[in-house]
């Protein structure tokens, strides 16, 4: 009798909670890039089983679009969403089946919207073909319009040793040898090989679910970054837990690695 009872002041008390950190943020401060390690999806599953969602993936994939309006509002230019890790396809074929689909399935919503530059980043040939050939597909860009990445197949080192090859590659298109590639190696040279090549590298880092660790997630990008660990399970993710993200982030002062 309790609870409900409870639930029904924090939901009368959170617009007003809303509203006294909105009054309180710095929008001039606001990250330009914000990477979100979207985790606790089967965590959440066990506390609130559904026949329908078992693993709890589409409830979680139901709140991106939620989130990237949040982001809208706060005038994030770049949104990084790690969908599926190069570890997630250790699971179960089905498990794996099943998320795959959600993931199409949420592509497909995020591009219907028509709001957001939806840009697909990871090793895409650990995909199947119906899934790597609509990430191949995918709408023209917006002007103006958010980017989106959605991080598929995704795995920090990889990415890397994919830049590093471009980077090789890219040389010996042109006839260099592999000693002058080596000498003009440099991490501006990577950089533009890595997979978010020519766009700002995250300011904010968040990963739900409780866990305080990236796990290998913009890897190469995070050296400078923020990092905000937030207890709530990613389909509990609430705006007020972003506007808590983005408001601990306005108040730390960056130093960047000075």
């Amino acid at each position: 009798m309790l609870r409900p009872i409870r639930n029904a002041i924090k939901s009368a008390l959170y617009p007003l909670y809303e509203w006294r950190i909105v009054k309180d943020l710095d929008f001039s401060k606001t990250p330009r890039h914000v990477g979100v390690i979207l985790d606790g999806n089967r965590r959440f599953a066990k506390e609130n089983p559904s026949p329908v969602d078992p693993k709890g993936h589409r409830r979680g994939a139901s709140k991106i679009v939620e989130f990237l309006g949040w982001c809208d509002e706060a005038q994030v230019e770049v949104v990084t969403l790690w969908l599926l890790s190069t570890e997630n396809f250790k699971r179960t074929p089905e498990e794996l089946d099943g998320l795959l689909k959600i993931i199409g399935d949420t592509v497909d919503e995020l591009c219907a919207t028509g709001k957001w530059n939806i840009k697909a980043v990871g090793a895409l040939d650990l995909l199947p073909p119906w899934l790597s050939e609509k990430l191949a597909s995918l709408p023209p860009v917006i002007d103006g319009g958010v980017e989106v990445n959605v991080a598929i197949g995704y795995g920090g080192r990889r990415e890397i040793v994919d830049a590093v090859k471009g980077y090789l590659q890219g040389k010996s298109a042109t006839g260099a040898t592999l000693e002058s590639a080596a000498n003009e190696l440099s991490a501006d040279e990577i950089s533009k090989f890595l997979y978010t090549a020519g766009q700002p590298d995250p300011e904010l880092l968040i990963r739900t679910s409780g866990e305080q660790r990236l796990g290998g997630f913009l890897l190469w990008q995070s050296a400078l970054s923020e990092f905000y660990f937030c207890e709530a399970y990613w389909p509990d993710f609430r705006r007020v837990d972003f506007l808590r993200a983005l408001r601990a982030y306005s108040q730390r002062h960056r130093r960047l690695g000075a």
